[in-house]
């Protein structure tokens, strides 16, 4: 029930811009790992990052397919999770916070669904964040109203990547963590 893909490690040194990124060089390394909440498809991406040199350790999607029951889909992304968390050890998990969605029975698989990673990033010893799709969307793109593809075309270049990371899920990880590593750069603390 799971597919992953792994990114080369890469660094980038973005060049300078009005934007957000890239935060403040004289920083110390944070491992985070990004998160793009969903109970059928659920985005990760761990990145090491210190100021404008950010690194993809990993990345990918856990997928649960939709003919099973709630509570097992929810326990494959728990398993999963947890399994990601013992092998990357990130300090921080850096999620995107649902704020509204028009279809309620997607709101609550998805609130389920960062639920389940939340407590398994406490459990893990990670702190947790929040952010809004305006606040990555801004941090990454330097536009709060910026669609998927330029978030997806931005992650590429802030991370040196060769193609766009796929599917969107994974992209949308990828930015979560960027903004992390862009809007808390000072307070994030050091791998476990």
């Amino acid at each position: 029930m799971t597919t992953s893909r792994r990114c080369t490690p890469t660094s980038t040194s973005p060049t300078k811009s009005s934007r957000i990124w890239p935060p403040p060089s004289n920083l110390v390394r944070v491992f985070v790992l990004g998160i793009d909440p969903g109970l059928s498809r659920c985005g990760y991406s761990c990145l090491s990052g210190r100021g404008a040199a950010t690194t993809a350790l990993a990345a990918g999607v856990i997928t649960t397919s939709p003919q099973e029951p709630v509570p097992r889909r929810l326990a494959v992304l728990q398993r999963e999770i947890r399994g990601l968390l013992a092998e990357l050890t990130p300090a921080v998990v850096a999620l995107e916070r649902v704020l509204f969605q028009v279809n309620v029975r997607t709101a609550m698989s998805v609130g389920q669904a960062a639920g389940v990673v939340m407590a398994e990033a406490v459990a893990a010893g990670c702190d947790v964040v929040e952010y809004s799709p305006n606040q990555v969307k801004q941090a990454v793109c330097g536009d709060g109203a910026a669609g998927k593809d330029q978030v997806a075309q931005m992650v590429q270049m802030l991370l040196g990547l060769p193609e766009p990371l796929r599917p969107a899920d994974v992209s949308d990880a990828a930015a979560v963590a960027l903004c992390h590593l862009a809007q808390s750069p000072v307070a994030a603390p050091v791998s476990r």
